[in-house]
């Protein structure tokens, strides 16, 4: 898959995926950081910058960005925390930022644990893997204070622990407590399962289905505003937007979703279709033709997640 679209963020996906299957994590902290992009210390950011980059004229930029301040309600406000959101520079800049505030912290912490710990960061959406309960919940409380220093803070509400990894299925049944919870990152809900062929413990995943609901939404939406459009055009139109959609979430295992998808955007536009031309009723066989020449079909896109980190992290 190379650097296309969202190659980093698979890179992160994959890590992990392979980070929860090799190591031993039995529990995950699903991190949430309560506004990250409204509340970055401007200060300490350029600071953190400075470590990296000793140009001046870098610096300046830098700041003059910060300063630029958000458009809010069409009107123009500076800035004094915060990075301008939607700026193409924001996720460099909140990536500059945690690296130092957060994954050089745990990476410390990680030498005193007794247990494997696991931590894997994408902008400001970060998961952690435990070996042990209690270390997880002791770094969550050091982390709080950890991330205060710098101005931010766990949503108390979205940040959760919960049990995950090989045993977690078999332990919460020994307990009569129903199947492991789930938790999303990047597009996808992480789940645990099985391997079909040697049941081995594996994390599955999926498009997050609401997500997934709102895209669809969108497409409706915009194919009722293409209506009168000639139907090659909105064919190529639905076809780079599909595509573009499978280049992300065609990952093992998600096959479904994908199905599921496809189906929807199929229906949508035979809705369409049908709407303009009141009097000429569109048969199933003439939309089929229409969804066979521009719908792209169902193909997993991504390799294992195993196999992508071994070819780009050789032992």
């Amino acid at each position: 898959m190379g650097s296309g679209p969202g190659a980093d963020q698979h890179q992160a996906l994959d890590a992990l995926t392979v980070g929860i299957e090799r190591k031993k994590v039995n529990w995950i902290l699903d991190l949430d950081i309560r506004g990250f992009f409204d509340n970055i210390n401007h200060e300490q950011l350029v600071q953190y910058v400075e470590q990296r980059i000793a140009d001046p004229r870098i610096l300046r930029l830098i700041r003059k960005w910060l300063k630029a301040g958000v458009m809010e309600d069409g009107g123009w406000k500076a800035t004094e925390v915060g990075t301008p959101q939607g700026s193409s520079i924001s996720p460099l800049l909140a990536n500059v930022y945690l690296h130092y505030a957060l994954d050089l912290w745990v990476v410390a912490r990680r030498r005193r644990a007794r247990g494997d710990v696991i931590l894997v960061r994408y902008a400001d959406d970060a998961v952690l893997g435990f070996e042990n309960r209690d270390e997880a919940e002791s770094l969550r409380r050091e982390l709080q204070e950890q991330l205060r220093k710098v101005g931010l803070e766990l949503h108390p509400e979205k940040t959760r622990l919960m049990e995950f990894g090989r045993f977690a299925a078999s332990n919460r049944k020994r307990r009569g407590e129903g199947k492991p919870e789930t938790f999303d990152f990047l597009g996808f809900t992480h789940m645990c399962g099985r391997t079909r062929t040697t049941g081995r413990f594996t994390v599955r995943r999926k498009t997050i289905g609401k997500r997934m609901r709102a895209k669809l939404q969108e497409i409706r939406q915009k194919l009722r505003q293409r209506m009168h459009d000639a139907v090659p055009e909105t064919g190529k139109w639905l076809r780079s937007v599909v595509q573009g959609y499978f280049n992300y979430h065609a990952v093992p295992g998600n096959g479904k979703r994908l199905l599921a998808f496809r189906d929807a955007v199929s229906r949508y536009w035979r809705q369409t279709l049908r709407r303009r031309s009141q009097r000429s009723r569109i048969d199933w066989e003439r939309m089929e033709r229409l969804v066979r020449r521009w719908i792209p079909s169902v193909r997993i896109l991504h390799p294992y997640p195993s196999v992508r980190f071994d070819a780009i992290h050789p032992r």
